[in-house]
C-alpha cells in the first residue's frame, strides 16, 4: 500500500499537460501516471519507474517533465527489486 500521493500543484500541472497538444509523449505519460496517483493509494509500476528514472537522468527533458518523473518515483514500491 502506498501512503504518498501526488501534490495538488503537481496534479494541476499534470492535468494541464494532458490537455496540451504540444506536450511530448513522455511528458504526457509521466503526467498521467502522476495524476492517477493523486487522491489514491496506487503505486508506480516497474515499467513507469524505469521510464521516470531515465527521464530524470537525461538532460534532454524539461524541468516540468522531471517534476512529474520525480513525483512518480516518489510513489514507487520501495520493496521492488
Amino acid at each position: 500500500m502506498n501512503n504518498k500521493q501526488t501534490s495538488a500543484k503537481v496534479a494541476h500541472d499534470a492535468a494541464e499537460v494532458l490537455h496540451d497538444p504540444h506536450a511530448s509523449k513522455i511528458q504526457k505519460s509521466l503526467a498521467a501516471s502522476a495524476l492517477s496517483q493523486s487522491h489514491s493509494q496506487k503505486e508506480t509500476s516497474s515499467a513507469m519507474e524505469t521510464k521516470a528514472a531515465k527521464a530524470l537522468s537525461s538532460s534532454k527533458y524539461s524541468a516540468k517533465t522531471k517534476e512529474f518523473a520525480a513525483s512518480v518515483l516518489a510513489q514507487s514500491d520501495k520493496e521492488r527489486q
